[in-house]
């Protein structure tokens, strides 16, 4: 039980580095370079940057900034303060700054601002959605929200994009119209991008099989696919024959079993097959 929960949590914290990372990666080559002030607190960090003439680079100032928000939330917050928003809100400081260090970036690597867009958006929504998915987060905007959980009734989720209209809206006299329209379709294409990725990840398929028999389809459910599965009695409205029904939820590569084995074993059967990426309960997700 002990080995199982290690590893648990050295898979979570692989995840999270790579989430992180990938966020890291597209912060720095991609959104800083181009100036795409996106919200949150890179697009913070970009605009204060600018206008302090660059005498803080925008990792600097994430990092003081992200460090200052840790500080709050652990003071604010006390115990209930995630060691994961720790860990993945240090990295992210810690990696810019490394970067800044080894490869410093003084202009884009493409004169293709769509192109770069693109990767900028990109990269950290698949990141986001694999932090998401581990219960994780880089700190910054995520620290402000838990603070306002605790003490307000606030709707956090608007308040968030509201900070963050406004910080892109800043961009269009700070970079100019070029640079604020592209970052404004950037804060547009953000959330749907991450719900996108996170939906993709966690993708099941729902399969609901009107059969004769059940037994030999949910003996291969449990026994071969390890899964498991509800049968219910059925009564057909046509027919008026008795009938069963399968109920059971599976990732991708399992369905394609088996629709396989169905189709072979029981060529009579009606087969349901839905998409559905929130499945909650044992061998998915946990409630919390």
């Amino acid at each position: 039980m002990q080995k199982n929960k290690i590893h648990t949590v050295l898979k979570e914290y692989f995840l999270m580095t790579a989430g992180v990372l990938l966020v890291v990666i597209g912060v720095y080559f991609f959104k800083f370079p181009n100036n795409f002030a996106i919200g949150g607190v890179t697009g913070l960090a970009m605009i204060v940057s600018d206008l302090c003439g660059g005498a803080l680079s925008s990792a600097t100032i994430v990092t003081i900034v992200n460090s200052i928000l840790l500080v709050i939330g652990m003071i604010v917050i006390g115990k209930d303060f995630g060691i994961k928003t720790i860990y993945g809100s240090l990295l992210l400081s810690l990696s810019l700054q490394l970067l800044e260090v080894i490869y410093p970036m003084s202009a884009p690597f493409t004169d293709q601002p769509v192109l770069e867009l693109a990767f900028a958006v990109g990269l950290p929504a698949v990141g986001a959605a694999i932090l998401f998915n581990v219960g994780g987060s880089t700190g910054g905007t995520d620290i402000v929200a838990m603070i306002l959980k605790k003490f307000s009734s606030f709707d956090i989720g608007q308040a968030l994009f509201l900070s963050d209209v406004i910080l892109t809206l800043l961009a269009f006299p700070t970079f100019g119209m070029q640079t604020g329209l592209l970052s404004f379709l950037g804060l547009i294409l953000k959330s749907t991008v991450v719900d996108m990725v996170i939906e993709s990840m966690n993708l099941c398929k729902y399969f609901t099989v009107i059969c004769d028999d059940a037994a030999e389809i949910s003996d291969y459910i449990v026994h071969t696919l390890k899964r498991s599965a509800t049968v219910c009695d059925a009564t057909g409205a046509f027919s008026g024959q008795g009938k069963k029904v399968v109920l059971t939820v599976m990732n991708r590569s399992q369905a394609v079993q088996l629709r396989q084995f169905i189709k072979h074993a029981q060529p009579g059967a009606f087969i349901l097959i839905t998409n559905t990426s929130e499945i909650i309960g044992r061998g998915f997700r946990g409630l919390t």
